[in-house]
């Protein structure tokens, strides 16, 4: 006998499972990723251009957000300058989508602030497995900033710099790019805090990844700031 369930009840259960927005200008695409999204039990919000997109987050803040790279108007790299860029949706993480895949366009997307990307034509297995891993790498980082009073700490803070330095056995410069990623920064922005360009930092961070076994910027972040954590604990 199947058991009936009240629509209000669903909605909860599909937000707590997660709120996906996607923002495309192909009507097409939003249909296949919001019926992908939906049969996952996430909840879904769509919006066709990058204006509508940034008025949608302040009326329903999503979990994660996939943002097609070029749209008119208010492209997907400028509307994820403008999200990271509000310190209230600066930690919403963001998925490109793309069908350009030289490197110039790559780089462009992680320096807006994206996370990944995915390329089109859409490969819906394929985003809906990135959807997962970095909703879970998002709900650790932000049980570990939930669990410690301790702020993260500045680059003069001396003592978590040697024991990011010890633990993972990272040079000067790759504890100091990943302690600005764990503040939230952009790789354009530790380039101009540190002087060096956006390619040289995502570089460290490359070499960061691969010593603290992670695949993404916000699993890192939550690496250095659950280590730092349950040190001054």
């Amino acid at each position: 006998m199947h058991t009936l369930t009240h629509p209000a009840e669903t909605r909860q259960s599909a937000a707590e499972r997660g709120v996906i927005l996607i923002v495309d200008d192909t009507p097409d695409n939003l249909a296949l990723l919001s019926d992908a999204l939906d049969d996952e039990g996430y909840m879904v919000l769509v919006a066709l251009d990058g204006s509508s997109a940034l008025s949608r987050i302040q009326r329903r803040r999503p979990d994660l957000i996939l943002l097609d790279a070029m749209m008119p108007g208010l492209d997907g790299f400028e509307t994820c300058e403008r999200i990271k860029a509000d310190p209230t949706t600066a930690d919403i993480p963001v998925l490109f989508m793309t069908a350009l895949v030289e490197t110039e366009h790559v780089v462009r997307g992680f320096e807006a602030g994206g996370i990944d990307y995915v390329t089109k034509p859409i490969n819906t297995s394929e985003v809906l497995a990135r959807v997962a891993s970095h909703l879970r790498t998002a709900r650790i980082l932000q049980k570990a900033k939930a669990g410690s009073q301790v702020q993260t700490p500045t680059l003069d803070d001396d003592q978590a710099c040697s024991l990011l330095s010890q633990r993972f056995h990272l040079t000067e410069r790759e504890v100091e790019v990943l302690r600005w990623v764990a503040c939230g920064k952009t790789n354009r922005d530790i380039g101009l805090i540190l002087d060096l360009s956006p390619r040289t930092v995502n570089k460290h961070l490359e070499h960061v990844y691969v010593k603290l076994g992670v695949e993404t910027r916000t699993a890192a972040a939550s690496v250095a700031l659950a280590a730092i954590s349950h040190e001054q604990r």
